[in-house]
């Protein structure tokens, strides 16, 4: 399906269908073709020379904790670890850290990356398991070898030489959501479901998804830093891994032009370069949230080369989202699909702050599978 045939169909908000056609065309995103009232107007904000903080939607307490090390005297680095690292020690949070939800086997396998604008450096690990907060690893690999990513077993005997004890990241309420989903996998198998009466309150909520965390921050001095750390897919495949742990995907800093980290469908994040490509569309001279809603367009049409992602409209049948921040302490969240949020703290309180979006969200009651 073309991208007219969305417009028309209206599938598009108004201020998106102009981002849609300027892409489609080829001839890029121009700020110009917003009118007001548009998704442009949303998602975004200024904080002068800093400090701020932003986060995914799960991060309201993270950017508090962030915000209060930076005002403290620490670093944008300092600052987004020990923010995320509340969400990876919460095993409430079943899409990161401890109480992530495990790969098809029931075993958590974890990413993370983190980067340092300061220093332009970067490290980052990749299916690391029994360890509950990847994040300090992944600075790790950054601050104390020559290389930027580690994996697997690798990974966490690194940890393990840096004194970290392995550990079981399965909780309780993590083990009962993956057995029910092995549990009704196939009725050929020797498995049996219990009866929906009987099932527990964490499977009656549950729909599989991803789930990640992203903290940016620009700091007193005007350095960028930021991180991202999730346990990825529910029930992957053992060793899959997504664009959390690569940077210039789930993550990219260039303290000369800004920060973007990513949550959402990994796969289509990484194969467009996500959070490397909105930095480099701010380098361009666009804000952040027209560099966030450029990258998503290029996302959502370079989608359509595979019929197994799209909806029955042939939209997308993913999200993703994008959050941004440049040197000058503009900032904004960008969402693929509208209805998200993020979280933002502007020196003076946390809040939580409506995305821009570029495709208007399905009807109530209809689901993305991805």
């Amino acid at each position: 399906m073309k991208r007219r045939d969305f417009i028309a169909k209206g599938v598009l908000g108004a201020g998106a269908a102009a981002v849609a056609g300027g892409i489609a065309s080829g001839a890029g995103w121009q700020p110009s073709q917003h009118p007001a009232g548009s998704p442009r107007d949303a998602g975004s904000g200024h904080v002068p020379g800093g400090p701020v903080v932003i986060s995914s939607a799960n991060g309201l307490e993270a950017v508090g904790v962030a915000m209060k090390r930076i005002k403290a005297g620490g670093s944008a680095l300092d600052a987004v670890i020990e923010g995320v690292n509340r969400v990876e020690e919460d095993p409430d949070d079943i899409t990161v850290g401890y109480g992530g939800l495990p790969n098809e086997r029931g075993v958590v396998e974890l990413d993370s990356s983190v980067m340092d604008g300061a220093s332009g450096r970067a490290g980052a690990v990749g299916a690391l398991r029994g360890i509950r907060t990847p994040s300090k690893i992944a600075r790790l690999v950054m601050e104390q070898t020559d290389h930027v990513l580690l994996v697997g077993q690798g990974a966490l005997e690194f940890a393990k030489a840096n004194g970290y004890a392995e550990e079981e990241l399965l909780t309780g309420k993590s083990r009962k959501i993956w057995l029910w989903w092995r549990q009704g996998l196939s009725d050929s198998d020797d498995w049996i479901r219990p009866p929906e009466s009987e099932w527990p309150p964490e499977v009656r909520e549950y729909v599989r998804t991803y789930g990640t965390i992203n903290c940016c921050a620009l700091d007193g001095k005007g350095n960028l830093s930021g991180v991202t750390t999730t346990s990825g897919l529910f029930f992957k495949i053992p060793g899959r891994v997504g664009d959390s742990p690569i940077i210039g995907a789930g993550l990219y800093v260039d303290n000369d032009v800004g920060a973007c980290g990513s949550t959402g469908r990994g796969e289509e994040v990484i194969l467009n370069c996500g959070s490397f490509a909105v930095v480099e569309q701010m380098r361009r001279g666009l804000s952040p949230v027209e560099a966030g809603l450029e990258i998503l367009g290029r996302i959502a049409e370079k989608a359509k080369r595979l019929p197994r992602l799209l909806k029955a409209d042939g939209s997308p049948d993913f999200n993703v989202k994008f959050y941004i921040l440049d040197r000058e302490g503009r900032f904004a969240g960008c969402s693929l699909w509208s209805g998200g949020w993020f979280s933002v703290h502007d020196g003076h309180k946390a809040r939580s702050v409506e995305a821009a979006w570029l495709l208007t969200r399905p009807e109530e009651g209809e689901e993305m599978s991805r």
